[in-house]
């Protein structure tokens, strides 16, 4: 399993960016996807949620009418498009996937992340 995330960046408030998640190594299209973000010293906290087809989405209230969450199942990639950035947005983005193995153990997968930067 790989998770892979690019499009992070210094961007100024009010700015956008798009994160996308490439994914390998699972079956992408039956599994929702999130992304998550960490801030300096602060826990991780969850972002956005969707679900295996993309019908599902889910937000922080913090993000609610800022960010959209969508995915391509053809491409295997999920994307975070994230608009009037804020400098409280300032964070690593990561996304996740969680799988079960044969046994039915629920394992948790992670990309590197990708920093966002929100600043004047």
């Amino acid at each position: 399993v790989q998770l892979v995330e690019s499009g992070g960046g210094l961007v100024q408030p009010g700015g956008s960016l798009r994160l996308s998640c490439a994914a390998s190594g699972f079956a992408f299209r039956n599994y929702a996807m999130k992304w998550y973000r960490q801030a300096p010293g602060k826990e991780r906290e969850l972002v956005a949620h969707i679900s295996s087809v993309g019908v599902s989405k889910q937000y922080a209230d913090f993000v609610k009418g800022r960010f959209t969450i969508s995915r391509d199942n053809a491409k295997s990639t999920v994307y975070l498009q994230m608009n009037s950035l804020k400098p409280e947005d300032t964070a690593v983005y990561y996304c996740n996937v969680i799988l079960f193995d044969v046994a039915g153990s629920q394992n948790d997968y992670w990309g590197q992340g990708t920093q966002v930067t929100v600043s004047s």
